[in-house]
């Protein structure tokens, strides 16, 4: 059974977030389907039924986790989370009974970097790290085809299969708004940060970074302005905020740019950040854009000094967008960087990857539609034994900072789907509501929170997922596994040659070239590993 629902916007500069939610339980014979409600405001009353809340026991066991997880790590002295940077051996890809903890609480993500660089490293044939392989943005990179809303309010959808072979089955959950065209978005200011450090003369990444800014120039609308930040062992200014009409100048700006140096990322970043905000516009979208390889080796390259000077500016509202380029690419800290700067990261390796996030995705990249979104999921533990949260690794958080809007949560731009995965374990013979889920954001002008939820049933659940499931719920299954064959073989409980069948598959159904390049990669990773 498909279920769509719609919310209001808060206010005209609609929220948009969108998350999908992929269950794995034994079948429960019927059972409620999903509930729809309408967007509430932070008092959490909706028009249709309440907002669920955690119960004290429930808040508590979820504070007592959290408190566990953000012990400091030993010699390094930094605290696990989505702060300080990612800790590899911190997994939250774990059965978590639902007797002890019914609740998980995470801040949406729209990052793709992680499959553009996996895709890369495989093309060359070379297997991805696995610290650099989050699930979440591979199933990320794919569009879903969610309804778009008619208004400014919200679509969601939900459906679900079972998976053959297991008693298990595969849920989703996807929330969609419409779309922003370029004619429509506000002004923007950008501040690009351009890396020009001896590393970046490689091929593919100063070369493909001027040509992507060139192009991109050459859509922004008149009432943009742009400057231009150059930093190599030091940071030099090559064109303060300039309003489209000195086009030209800009052009020229960018054809200045020439290799030298080390790489003091800092000082470009603050250089950055102090153009950006001399230039602040209150009525544009103000943003830096840092184009680098993410490989500081001069300035200040502690991690926690960087990120807590990004954090500042962030609060600021203005956020930081971070584009990674090269073979060798610093993905840790360039992720970080986007989400402490309550931004997004991306990786682009070809021309054709540039104009996606330059041109045709303009507007979701540097426009701002929700801040500080979160999702939690309350589990029923009378129907799901237990769940796990696929990928996610530094979003998590107790379920206390749900509702605590001085907690930072992910900043969503229009047009984007945010997906996250649960695999979930139902009882034998259970049926009835699996979960409620619910989302929260704030305004991104008037900063005022609000929460729209939705309930998943075991009748929501349908025939096998290889024969029955929509074929886009299919390729998030297989994109999910296939990060988690990646990261350490166990790719959800499919072996590489199952996945590489059903990618060959829906490569032909599909006659999308991103599910198509999904089926090459999983045989080019049959032959690297």
């Amino acid at each position: 059974m498909v279920v769509e629902m719609k919310f209001r916007p808060l206010a005209a500069g609609a929220a948009l977030f969108g998350v999908l939610v992929l269950v794995a339980g034994c079948g429960g014979a019927g059972g409620s389907g999903g509930h729809s409600a309408e967007r509430a405001p932070a008092s959490g009353e909706h028009h249709g039924q309440p907002v669920p809340r955690a119960s004290a026991s429930q808040e508590q066991d979820a504070r007592q986790k959290d408190e566990t997880e953000t012990e400091t790590s030993g010699e390094t002295g930094r605290e696990t989370g989505r702060e300080t940077g990612r800790e590899t051996d911190r997994e939250t890809d774990t059965e978590t009974d639902t007797e002890t903890a019914q609740i998980s609480t995470f801040a949406l993500d729209v990052d793709t970097a992680s499959y553009g660089y996996a895709r890369r490293s495989l093309q060359e044939g070379r297997w991805p790290a696995p610290a650099e392989v989050r699930p979440e943005e591979f199933v990320n990179a794919f569009r879903q085809d969610y309804r778009q809303p008619s208004d400014d309010g919200f679509a969601v959808h939900a459906d679900g299969a079972r998976l053959p072979g297991r008693d298990q089955a595969v849920l989703r959950v996807g929330l969609q708004t419409r779309e922003s065209s370029a004619a429509a978005r506000r002004p923007a200011n950008l501040t690009f940060v351009v890396d020009v450090s001896g590393s970046m003369a490689e091929p593919g990444r100063l070369d493909l970074v001027k040509q992507a800014l060139h192009r991109l120039l050459d859509q922004l609308a008149p009432g943009d302005q742009v400057s231009i930040v150059a930093f190599s062992d030091d940071a030099r200014l090559l064109a303060s905020m300039t309003p489209l009409a000195a086009r030209d100048e800009l052009h020229s700006a960018v054809d200045e740019l020439t290799v030298s140096g080390g790489t003091d990322l800092e000082s470009g970043i603050v250089a950055g950040y102090q153009e950006a905000a001399r230039a602040y516009r209150p009525a544009a979208t103000n943003r830096v854009i840092l184009l680098s390889d993410g490989l500081a080796n001069q300035g200040e390259t502690a991690w926690q000094a960087i990120l807590d000077r990004v954090k500042e500016h962030a609060a600021r509202k203005i956020a930081l967008l971070t584009v990674g380029v090269g073979r060798e690419y610093g993905d840790e800290l360039m992720e970080q960087l986007a989400d402490n700067g309550d931004g997004a990261a991306v990786y682009v390796s070809s021309a054709e990857e540039a104009e996606n996030v330059f041109v045709t995705r303009l507007p979701a990249t540097i426009e701002l539609r929700a801040r500080d979104a979160k999702a939690q999921v309350v589990f029923n533990p009378s129907v799901v034994e237990s769940y796990r949260l696929v990928g996610y690794d530094n979003r998590t958080m107790s379920a206390e900072e749900f509702r605590d809007d001085g907690r930072d949560g992910g900043e969503i731009g229009p047009g984007h789907s945010v997906t996250a995965l649960y695999l979930v374990r139902l009882k034998p013979g259970a049926s009835g509501q699996l979960a409620q889920a619910t989302v929260r954001w704030q305004d991104p002008d008037t900063r005022a929170a609000a929460e729209a939820s939705a309930s998943i049933g075991s009748g929501d659940l349908a025939g096998s997922v290889w024969e029955k499931a929509p074929l886009r719920l299919q390729v998030d299954l297989v994109a999910a596994a296939f990060a988690g064959y990646l990261r350490d073989r166990e790719g959800l409980g499919f072996d590489l040659p199952t996945l590489r069948e059903h990618a060959a598959r829906l490569a032909r159904e599909a006659e999308d070239p991103m599910v198509t390049e999904l089926a090459d990669l999983i045989v080019k990773a049959g032959a690297v590993g």
